[in-house]
């Protein structure tokens, strides 16, 4: 067993774990934070992408341990109290959600993308850097409609909107 110390939205936390936990688990099951989905373990479908010290990541495929000392932002982290996040918001509003499974995975790599490209986004780029989250719902039109909303939205807002540390 290993202690484990992060920063998980906003908020220091500890806690032991077996050397070969994964952070999506560790999340899920030491912290009770379930917005994290665990879709394939593999690191195939993106459910499990959280933000660690400001990157997206998918925490299937990084240990607990390993992410110890980090910033951690999961979905639950996102939104400020009862105001949605931009990429939520437009996610509702673009209707870029059908079951709901991958969609915190889809907003914290958009949060990600959108934070990487703060000029603005195309479809082209939206569609290749989803390339890593599957959602087997949907077409990803309205996803990517949701994305490009939300790109627009917060563009010139750099440092206002939060957005994953």
């Amino acid at each position: 067993m290993s202690e484990v110390s992060l920063t998980v939205n906003g908020r220091r936390v500890s806690g032991n774990a077996e050397d070969r936990t994964l952070l999506v688990h560790f999340l899920r099951e030491n912290l009770g934070l379930t917005g994290t989905h665990v879709g394939c373990d593999t690191s195939q479908c993106g459910a499990c992408v959280v933000h660690v010290d400001g990157r997206a990541v998918k925490s299937c495929s990084m240990l607990a341990v390993q992410a110890s000392g980090s910033t951690v932002v999961t979905i639950e982290g996102l939104a400020n109290g009862a105001d949605l996040h931009p990429v939520q918001a437009a996610f509702k509003e673009h209707h870029g959600l059908q079951c709901g499974f991958c969609t915190p995975g889809m907003i914290m790599t958009a949060t990600d993308m959108i934070a990487r490209h703060p000029e603005g986004l195309d479809e082209a780029t939206v569609r290749a850097e989803l390339d890593g989250n599957i959602c087997r719902c949907t077409g990803y039109h309205n996803i990517v409609k949701a994305i490009l909303a939300a790109s627009e939205a917060m563009k010139g807002s750099k440092g206002k909107a939060k957005q994953a540390a």
